[in-house]
């Protein structure tokens, strides 16, 4: 489990093909503090550490990537000199400073608005009709590994919806989130509650 707040940003250094894709990722983690076997969320995907080498401030961590979590992530994403948004596993007693996050991408979508606003930037996504119900007002989601409130959700006639964040500075600085530009691809990940909720509606209905 995530709680959506990055703690750091890498920088694909190397991706080599071996039916699926090892990626190396440099950043400014201790490889000493990361055990084999754990777990990251890269972009908001959940990878596993299947090697670790360089030193404190200067690391290369390397993940296994499958062809379904290529197929299901945004394009390019796995490319070298790619920046991802970094966050370790949560451990026990650590602040949930975001919200829950599984490292599970639901979906991707596109940027449709980019603008500054006073001293924020104000982000629109366009999703498909089968992640728009689980998206609300004041609600939880995961945009690129980033825990983010929903500020706006405009539904739209063909059953897709809209909706609208607010970058601040800080998270604009200390995530990948300030480069978007309209068109841009991102991964989604809704709030885990809203899954639950839809399942049992479902179910009543």
């Amino acid at each position: 489990m995530f709680t959506g707040i990055v703690t750091a940003i890498g920088t694909i250094a190397s991706v080599e093909q071996r039916g699926d894709l090892r990626v190396t990722v440099a950043c400014p983690f201790d490889p000493a503090g990361i055990d084999i076997g754990a777990s990251i969320a890269c972009s908001g995907v959940c990878l596993t550490v299947v090697s670790l080498g360089g030193v404190a401030g200067d690391a290369r961590v390397t993940f296994d990537v499958s062809g379904e979590t290529v197929s299901r992530t945004k394009p390019r994403m796995w490319s070298e000199g790619e920046r991802l948004n970094l966050e370790p596993a949560l451990k026990l007693g650590d602040e949930l400073g975001g919200h829950l996050v599984t490292g599970h991408v639901d979906s991707v979508g596109q940027v449709v608005l980019a603008r500054d606003e006073g001293g924020s930037r104000k982000l629109a996504f366009r999703i498909g009709r089968d992640l728009a119900p689980f998206v609300a007002p004041k609600g939880s989601i995961t945009i690129d590994g980033v825990s983010l409130t929903v500020n706006d959700v405009r539904d739209r006639a063909d059953g897709t919806c809209d909706f609208a964040v607010n970058i601040i500075p800080h998270t604009g600085e200390v995530t990948t989130l300030g480069q978007l530009a309209e068109g841009d691809m991102v991964n989604l990940e809704i709030d885990v509650l809203a899954r639950y909720l839809k399942r049992m509606q479902s179910l009543q209905g």
